[in-house]
């Protein structure tokens, strides 16, 4: 079984599969993809809200699609073998088919088909937005995750802000973000129309992800600490036992030189 085979019950190639290459590639693509898929939120809910166009809708679908079909379609190109690579993105290719049928789909407001379509791209783009925050989650990386964690919780506040009726700032809109996120819930703010009760779902569904991507990216960095401490200690130990070895051999050659 090859590694491109091994991979496809995730659905997605692992970086480390990928040659130089393409791994350097698929790098570059990862912002593009993450805000592109992080546009289709807005997207869904343009349909839901009357006073703005769905050409707008359609363009951030199509869009999408668009980047992340470059996207697959350039590493791709770098993979030895990309019929393998392809077969093993299953949840890319079906993305992409779903954003496209997205955009084609009638207004969510007009049919109940069109909205149940729109929410099963909608759950896709999240767990493809999820796996995208895994690759960031290193010591390394922790910086890039605050920065997404803010950007998410800023973004999900504006979309309570015009979503939902009792929010009347800004600030209320990211309190309400960031409490349903978390999945804290003190009641102060709740959603109260449909649009918002949907919009809710996803912003703890993404939300909650974020945080918890922070969460483990600041365990790590004291779980590596931790281990380069302790790797260091073992070091040091064997280099004294090293060191040790050293010198008894040097007085076994001494001693049997004199007896020679």
């Amino acid at each position: 079984m090859s590694e491109f085979s091994r991979s496809r019950s995730w659905g997605l190639t692992q970086p480390s599969m990928l040659n130089p290459s393409a791994n350097r590639i698929a790098r570059l693509w990862r912002g593009p993809v993450l805000l592109a898929l992080l546009c289709t939120i807005p997207a869904f809910y343009i349909e839901l809200l009357e006073d703005l166009p769905t050409p707008l809708a359609i363009a951030i679908y199509a869009g999408a699609a668009g980047v992340l079909t470059a996207a697959l379609w350039q590493v791709a190109g770098r993979c030895k073998q990309p019929g393998l690579y392809l077969r093993a993105n299953l949840l890319d290719i079906t993305l992409i088919i779903g954003l496209v049928i997205a955009a084609l789909l009638p207004p969510s407001t007009a049919s109940n088909a069109a909205l149940a379509g729109r929410l099963v791209v909608a759950l896709l783009a999240l767990m493809r937005m999820v796996w995208t925050l895994k690759a960031w989650v290193t010591r390394g990386g922790m910086a890039y995750l605050l920065l997404t964690a803010v950007t998410v919780l800023g973004f999900c506040g504006v979309g309570f802000w015009a979503l939902e009726p009792r929010v009347h700032s800004l600030g209320d809109g990211m309190w309400l973000a960031f409490t349903t996120a978390a999945t804290v819930g003190y009641g102060d703010i709740v959603p109260s129309t449909p649009a918002s009760k949907i919009f809710s779902v996803f912003v703890v569904l993404l939300g909650y992800a974020v945080l918890s991507l922070v969460t483990a990216a600041i365990a790590a960095f004291w779980v590596e600490s931790s281990e380069r401490e302790l790797e260091a200690d073992i070091l040091r130990a064997m280099h004294a036992e090293l060191r040790e070895l050293r010198e008894e051999v040097a007085a076994l050659r001494d001693a049997q030189a004199r007896r020679d």
